[in-house]
């Protein structure tokens, strides 16, 4: 059965990446649209990358990478277009003086809760549409596939 019965051209069988993207395109239209009515509309996609993994403690550009799948180079102009957009700063690494650290400012602290209330409503809407349990077991075998995947 085609996921979008109205398009002739719809696989039957569709890869599971083609799903998770199509699913992500609805979620990040979503995210989208709250930062932009809460007032960030500046932000763009590739900074979806840096955003989950910020904390009050600090992360270096090299960690941010490794855990957004990035390349450095990537993240670090990611980063640097938002600490020119006042998002986050970079602070001397206080157990090693030649590295920085990224850190959220007030402004980038405010955008998780906007993402994060978005995401769970969006979330809410899904487990409607299919059921809660349904939600809870595909959470859990993406969780458990990037673990395995994660040790490879």
């Amino acid at each position: 059965m085609p996921v979008y019965p109205m398009e002739a051209n719809f696989p039957d069988r569709p890869l599971i990446g083609l799903l998770l993207r199509l699913l992500y395109q609805h979620y990040a239209q979503d995210i989208d649209a709250a930062l932009d009515e809460a007032g960030f509309g500046d932000l763009r996609p590739a900074h979806a990358n840096v955003f989950p993994f910020l904390s009050a403690e600090g992360i270096s550009v090299s960690e941010l990478a490794g855990l957004a799948r990035v390349r450095k180079q990537t993240m670090a102009e990611a980063v640097e277009q938002l600490e020119r957009m006042g998002y986050v700063e970079r602070r001397p690494n206080p157990r090693d003086r030649r590295s920085r650290l990224v850190f959220p400012t007030e402004r980038g602290a405010s955008v998780k809760p906007v993402t994060h209330g978005t995401a769970a409503r969006v979330e809410e809407r899904w487990a409607q549409l299919t059921s809660p349990e349904e939600l809870e077991a595909l959470r859990a075998s993406l969780l458990r596939l990037l673990t395995e995947l994660k040790g490879q």
